[in-house]
């Protein structure tokens, strides 16, 4: 099992990014007007370099970590519920290519070896784990972390990680990085009714369409939360739903063992996993070599980086 080796100071802050609902967010923001020389779009890898500017700028990591999906959909989590993620599956996958190929948008998935290039070239490590998704990857490190860390992602599964007493936030990109949300206990609380604690229950319960989860059928955020305020956790709500003595209502009790099967499988698909065993990395923002300011230099006149790529690198070099 992968341990935290980081020297801990009082003003260490590790950043963890959802790299991939980055790039896609940014890929959706920024005009595929914006291209390299060749005339090839280079929006993503530009949108997610301002970003990485603007979220070293304003939040002030020490170390950022690039957290990557080696398995988007994990056999695992399909054996559990068939319709995981089913929609995002191309229909018709090339003769050679992975039945279980996700769909990107052909002016995207280019961008994502430059993607790669880059964030090498600036010295942040991606790392990945096989058979396992970024989501997994992002609860191992923020779990095990021994300094504070922040979880940048646009995907609210992340919510189960925040917690105030290790000093673990979400910085919740949803509504657009003109309006981020730090999530710590009490702000994830307001917004959703329920503990960092409690979520991935809720979450299990109201379902996500984005993810193929179907939910409890006629249970909704109000319900999912009430039901958790008053009986604790879904064992606890499915124990209530199977004793008739409970005081739970006779609609909800209905509902909830209608959806018993589901309820059995769903916690370990929307859990993240938090123990994966991962390679050692070294995540510290440093000054650039020699080799990778060249590598930089390189990458920017080749894809035409030019402004985005100094801002982060800028952003970085203030860091150090």
């Amino acid at each position: 099992m992968w341990q935290d080796a980081a020297v801990t100071t009082r003003t260490d802050r590790r950043m963890l990014l959802d790299t991939a609902a980055l790039y896609f967010r940014a890929f959706h923001g920024v005009p595929d007007t914006v291209q390299a020389p060749n005339g090839e779009p280079i929006n993503a890898v530009r949108g997610l370099l301002d970003m990485i500017a603007r979220l070293t700028t304003e939040f002030e990591p020490t170390e950022i970590v690039a957290c990557w999906d080696e398995d988007w959909r994990p056999q695992w989590r399909v054996d559990l519920i068939p319709t995981y993620k089913t929609h995002r599956v191309a229909a018709e996958p090339a003769a050679d290519a992975d039945p279980a190929i996700e769909i990107v948008p052909d002016l995207l998935s280019p961008q994502v070896p430059i993607i790669r290039e880059v964030l090498t070239a600036l010295g942040i490590p991606i790392i990945g784990a096989a058979h396992h998704e970024a989501d997994d990857v992002i609860g191992t490190l923020a779990s095990h972390a021994s300094i504070p860390v922040d979880v940048v992602t646009g995907d609210r599964d992340l919510f189960q990680l925040v917690d105030d007493s290790r000093d673990v936030r979400v910085i919740y990109t949803g509504r657009g990085m003109s309006r981020l949300e730090i999530l710590t206990d009490s702000a994830l609380t307001a917004k959703t009714g329920v503990t960092p604690a409690q979520y991935a229950d809720f979450a299990a319960m109201r379902g996500d369409a984005s993810d193929g989860l179907p939910g409890v059928a006629g249970v909704g955020e109000k319900t999912a939360a009430s039901l958790l305020a008053e009986f604790g956790d879904l064992d606890g709500i499915v124990a209530a739903a199977a004793d008739s003595g409970t005081a739970l209502g006779a609609s909800a009790r209905a509902k909830i063992l209608a959806a018993a099967d589901y309820l059995r499988v769903a916690p370990a698909v929307v859990n993240v996993v938090r123990n994966l065993d991962l390679p050692e990395f070294d995540g510290r923002i440093r000054s650039s070599t020699p080799e990778q300011a060249a590598q930089l230099d390189k990458l920017s006149a080749e894809w035409g980086l030019s402004s985005s790529l100094k801002r982060a690198r800028e952003a970085l070099a203030a860091r150090v």
